[in-house]
């Protein structure tokens, strides 16, 4: 990004809505990616942008959903099935999306998954780093150029403070499959600590150019993303994290805040939380860990670009 500039503490908080960071804010003529909208946080920045006037490209798993998704706003909308999961299927979304000729100006990587209790895979990986990342990864290559297009294109990549959870060296390359050993909340926080670092290294490889890449932490919120966590870790987690739990509408503020806010339009690299800059992780911050995870996932996906 040309003469990126470091982001400054803003008036926002932990209890800010996404209407609230959007007010005033005229999308008409802009163009939105979201994946993950038929619930949840996906759902309601859906809804807040298509108020201000942008167009929503709306990602889900299934057209049904994705249709479905569409019918719950009002605005300009187009469905899109995307399965995170499959591949195949990301690369064509990512070709629909590029068929539809507009530069996009946000692109939100927004599903996911969490702690699944058991290990599972596909395509050789384990699903949670699939989904999660290379899923969103693929997409992000496939638009790469139509962000760059527009006027200052934004990414935003949803992280969680679940990154400092993770396996041993932040990203366990050798056991990417979890063949050797599986832990539902490190994995799930190997793939968000994945989320993190791809923004950092996408934004050095935006250097020079209008666009900017970020990484935000919405918040601790009861939506579907839970629906597979269970037992007594699980149950722990939920009774400590009941005091900071947030709404929906407070969850979906700070994606919102990183795709929208005008003081943030030369701001790439960085990680945010309650509409602010945040600290993340020492493996958050490891560039080398960074370019690695890229040339590995690459690697990965090279059949899908």
């Amino acid at each position: 990004m040309k003469n990126a500039v470091a982001p400054i503490k803003s008036r926002y908080n932990r209890h800010t809505t996404a209407e609230e960071v959007t007010e005033g804010i005229d999308l008409h003529g802009k163009t939105a990616v979201i994946t993950g909208v038929n619930s949840g946080l996906g759902l309601e920045t859906m809804r807040v942008l298509s108020q201000r006037g942008a167009h929503i490209v709306a990602c889900a798993r299934t057209m049904d959903k994705a249709q479905h998704a569409c019918t719950l706003v009002d605005g300009h909308t187009t469905p899109i099935a995307c399965d995170l999961s499959e591949l195949p299927a990301v690369a064509r979304a990512g070709e629909q999306i590029a068929a539809i000729g507009a530069p996009i100006d946000m692109l939100i990587c927004n599903a996911g998954i969490m702690a699944l209790p058991t290990l599972q895979q596909k395509h050789g990986l384990e699903l949670q780093f699939l989904t999660n990342h290379l899923g969103h990864f693929v997409l992000i290559k496939q638009l790469l150029a139509a962000v760059q297009d527009a006027t200052a294109g934004r990414i935003v990549l949803v992280s969680s403070m679940g990154h400092q959870h993770t396996v041993k060296g932040g990203i366990d390359f050798d056991n990417l499959d979890g063949h050797r050993k599986y832990d539902p909340w490190r994995f799930y926080g190997q793939s968000k600590l994945a989320n993190l670092l791809t923004a950092r290294e996408l934004a050095r490889r935006l250097l020079g150019s209008g666009a900017s890449a970020n990484a935000v932490h919405p918040g601790v919120i009861r939506t579907g993303l839970s629906r597979y966590t269970e037992g007594a870790t699980a149950n722990l987690i939920a009774r400590l994290a009941r005091p900071f739990e947030r709404t929906i509408a407070q969850g979906a503020a700070t994606q919102c805040y990183v795709a929208t806010h005008r003081d943030l339009k030369r701001v790439s690299g960085h990680y945010f939380a309650d509409c602010n800059p945040a600290k993340s992780s020492a493996y958050g911050n490891d560039k080398a860990l960074a370019q690695r995870l890229w040339q590995a996932s690459e690697e990965l996906a090279a059949d899908y670009f």
